[in-house]
């Protein structure tokens, strides 16, 4: 996939913070050697039984990315992951779907990172509507 982009990480860190759902983001392990950009969501959004949400990314500088949502219950743990990358038994951009981001799948996803970001801020969303909606989590 490449070496990560790391200014093109600091915007989408800088811009998902102004979103209302993001409560922090910071490299891992550290912006002098990052991993991944990662974007800390609020919980407290979420119905009580869940713990911990993050959304983990990695840009790299050939446009592949990787945007992995983790959301924490106890031990458990609900995931998902949009990823842009040369696959060969998928499309170049796909869809790891919920609960455990299981055999990929096409994805609609352009490969602006702002559009990507958004997209996936917009399905995370979303998702805080639907558990409310149904309080029951999946």
């Amino acid at each position: 996939m490449g070496e990560l982009d790391v200014p093109t990480l600091r915007t989408i860190g800088r811009r998902a913070d102004t979103h209302p759902l993001v409560e922090s983001w910071q490299f891992d392990p550290s912006s002098a050697a990052p991993r991944l950009l990662e974007l800390r969501i609020d919980a407290e959004t979420y119905p009580a039984a869940v713990d911990a949400v993050r959304l983990d990314v990695r840009w790299f500088t050939t446009d592949d990315y990787s945007l992995h949502y983790v959301e924490r219950r106890g031990d458990d743990q609900y995931q998902c992951r949009w990823d842009r990358h040369p696959k060969s038994d998928a499309p170049r951009t796909h869809f790891h779907p919920p609960p455990d981001a299981g055999t990929a799948e096409e994805s609609p996803l352009d490969a602006h990172f702002l559009e990507v970001l958004f997209t996936v801020l917009d399905w995370t969303s979303e998702r805080v509507e639907r558990l409310h909606e149904t309080s029951d989590l999946e």
